[in-house]
């Protein structure tokens, strides 16, 4: 087994912070986001599914951005099916939202923020 090298005398702090000469009171504010438009979140894909489910149709909505967490998915189905007025729930990382009503269901997911495809 190799022997460890201590350390320890290399734990000091900088001599000299090359930041100390960097002031951000000089700097523009940022762009501020349009009045009435929702941030993007990227695409939604759309498509409507009848299989496996006694001939009922459900819209579903996948193909979510990575960047959203289970929980986050959760929620956004939370607030579509209070939005589209029905029943659903999230298989996977896709929402599936009961009836055949992908024009309200494209709708919300437009007014959140998303680009949808599909249906």
């Amino acid at each position: 087994m190799a022997k460890k090298i201590p350390i320890s005398h290399l734990q000091q702090p900088l001599a000299v912070n090359p930041f100390a000469g960097l002031e951000i009171g000089g700097l523009p504010a940022g762009p501020e986001p349009a009045p009435g438009r929702a941030a993007k979140k990227g695409r939604v894909v759309l498509r409507r599914e009848k299989s496996r489910r006694g001939g009922k149709t459900v819209v579903v909505a996948g193909d979510f951005a990575s960047h959203f967490s289970d929980s986050d998915l959760e929620m956004l189905a939370r607030r579509a099916k209070q939005a589209c007025g029905c029943g659903g729930t999230v298989a996977g990382r896709e929402i599936e939202l009961q009836g055949d009503e992908p024009a309200r269901v494209r709708r919300f997911f437009e007014a959140e923020g998303f680009r949808v495809v599909g249906v």
